[in-house]
C-alpha cells in the first residue's frame, strides 16, 4: 500500500492526472482483499475514498471499446480506460500483459512504476516527492513511520526510484 499510498498522494498535488474505470477499482480491490491486505469493508471504503478524492478519474468504459483493444483480454479494460481518458501512460507491474504494438496505435505506453516516479523526479524534482513521501510519513499513525521506513517499504517495488530520492537527499 504505500507505493500507491505515494501514487495517490503524489497525484493529488497534481504531478499527473489519474484515471480510473469501476472495473479497474474493483479488480484492484479484489486482488488486496484476496492477498489479505484489506478486509471487504475496508475494501469498500477505499473505492469511496478514492471516487470522492479523484471525481473527475472515473471513466466510463462501453463493451465496445474494450472489445477494439488487442492486449491480453484480462486487462483490456484497462487500456480502453486509457483511450477513453486521452492517457498517455498506464502504470502497472503488468508489463507482459501491455505490449507496445497493442499500444502504440491509441498514442498509449505501459511504464513500471519505477520508470513513471523516476519521469515525474525529472518533471516535478525529487525534492517535491520526497516531501510527498514526508507527508505520507507524518499522515501515518498507527503503526508510526518515519521517511526511512515509507522508502524501505518502496525499495521492493520501486528500487530506482528510491535511490533517486535517497541521492537527493542523502540524510536518508
Amino acid at each position: 500500500m504505500p507505493l500507491c499510498d505515494t501514487l495517490l498522494r503524489a497525484a493529488e498535488a497534481e504531478f499527473y492526472r489519474p484515471y480510473f474505470s469501476q472495473e479497474i477499482l474493483d479488480e484492484v480491490t479484489r486482488n488486496l482483499v484476496k492477498q489479505e491486505k484489506i478486509t471487504e469493508a475496508k475494501a469498500a471504503r477505499y473505492q469511496s475514498h478514492i471516487k470522492s478524492a479523484f471525481p473527475e478519474a472515473m471513466v466510463e468504459l462501453s463493451d465496445q471499446l474494450v472489445n477494439l483493444m488487442t492486449n491480453h483480454p484480462k486487462d483490456r479494460h484497462v487500456v480502453a480506460a486509457a483511450v477513453k481518458a486521452k492517457a498517455e501512460v498506464i502504470v502497472t507491474f503488468n508489463l507482459k500483459d501491455f505490449p507496445q504494438n497493442s499500444l502504440e496505435p491509441f498514442g498509449v505506453e505501459a511504464q513500471h512504476p519505477d520508470d513513471f516516479l523516476l519521469e515525474l523526479c525529472e518533471n516535478c524534482t525529487a525534492s517535491s516527492l520526497l516531501q510527498i513521501i514526508k507527508e505520507q510519513a507524518e499522515a501515518l499513525k498507527r503503526p508510526p513511520h518515519t521517511v526511512k521506513d515509507i522508502l524501505r517499504k518502496l525499495s521492493n517495488q520501486v528500487p530506482l526510484f528510491v535511490e533517486r530520492i535517497l541521492s537527493q537527499e542523502g540524510q536518508y
